[in-house]
């Protein structure tokens, strides 16, 4: 057969048109299965980092407060630094750290029970102990009640980074060490009824050998140490995330605690979103236009991009739905722009009676 004869230049032609087609299916499948891809890990990840609070940022030991931070949870690593010391008004103690505890207890009757048998021993304990409810309460009694009260004294402000922890994070710093009292610092209506004996102040004479109703006070308080802090970032300050759906919003660990290990649930972000969106757009245009093309209609790249984008934006739109409805709402407007400039250039320049198959 000549090589020039009508059938092979027709089946050139047809191989051409196939090859093209099978091309323009797999850039705009290409494009599709892009944005599809980039929805499903965003939603997937927007939707896990919601059980503990909502977007994550992983401030690290960087935590500098910028725009855009509001209302997401930030994992920030460094030693709280103390603003404002808390004092104890009543012994003129001021420590420098985030929490201050003052302990208070006194020597009194306690009563051990022991299978039938009934003891009793004097002990210090940190709270009035009723001798009443004893067993056998006659030479046992205790005094009514405490001269002091323990108490806790937080300090006012206390930073990490340029953050500052809330009420309920300064609870949540791990932690205790004892606190050495001063005799030098206490007003003299106490310096005249304690003495210092080790990390106490009692009103013991004997310190060795306390009395019924003597009072010993001791402080303790959290540790300045490394911390890594996750948790809500409102205005400047950290705060737990009361919406989180894992019931806490927040989380306090000693030391440099990555966030894999915080969060080990929580996938990793996914990157260059922006750029895979336009680029899953670029592919769908691209292989409409070698659609086109192989259909023999025109060469019209505006077409192509109309087309290109109603596919990418009404796949996003449908993956979006019941997601995330200004998502949703964004797509749909893409989507409407899509339709808009195909049916503009179809108007415009409509396709040659006689051509295409």
């Amino acid at each position: 057969m000549p090589r020039d004869c009508p059938m092979t230049l027709l089946s050139a032609r047809d191989m051409r048109s196939l090859v093209l087609h099978v091309v323009g299916v797999l850039l705009m499948f290409a494009g599709i299965a892009l944005i599809a891809i980039t929805a499903h890990s965003v939603i997937s990840y927007r939707m896990i980092s919601g059980r503990h609070g909502g977007e994550t940022m992983d401030l690290g030991g960087d935590a500098i407060l910028q725009a855009g931070q509001h209302g997401r949870m930030a994992r920030v690593v460094s030693t709280p630094r103390v603003i404002e010391p808390p004092t104890d008004p009543d012994f003129n103690l001021r420590v420098n750290t985030p929490r201050l505890i003052r302990h208070v207890e006194m020597f009194q009757w306690r009563e051990l029970h022991f299978s039938n048998d009934y003891t009793y021993e004097l002990d210090w304990v940190d709270h009035p102990l009723d001798a009443e409810h004893f067993r056998h309460p006659g030479g046992h009694a205790n005094p009514p009640s405490f001269p002091l009260a323990g108490k806790e004294f937080g300090a006012p402000r206390v930073q990490m980074g340029d953050f500052n922890l809330s009420a309920e994070l300064l609870q949540a710093l791990p932690g205790l060490e004892p606190v050495k009292p001063d005799m030098k610092t206490l007003p003299p209506n106490l310096a005249a009824s304690f003495s210092a004996n080790g990390d106490y102040l009692t009103t013991s004479a004997e310190p060795a050998n306390p009395r019924l109703g003597d009072v010993r006070v001791s402080w303790e308080q959290v540790p300045l140490q490394q911390l890594t802090v996750f948790a809500r970032v409102d205005s400047d300050h950290l705060v737990p995330a009361a919406d989180a759906q894992d019931g806490k919003g927040y989380d306090v660990q000693i030391g440099d605690v990555a966030l894999i290990n915080l969060l080990p649930d929580l996938p990793s972000p996914p990157e260059y979103v922006f750029v895979r969106r336009i680029a899953a757009l670029l592919l769908a245009s691209i292989g409409a236009f070698v659609l086109l093309v192989a259909r023999n209609r025109r060469h019209d790249p505006l077409l192509a991009l109309g087309l290109g984008t109603l596919a990418v934006g009404a796949v996003s739109s449908v993956l979006w739905l019941g997601n995330d409805a200004l998502m949703m709402g964004g797509w749909l407007l893409v989507t409407a722009a899509g339709i808009g400039l195909s049916v503009w250039r179809l108007r415009s320049h409509p396709p040659r009676a006689g051509i295409g198959r």
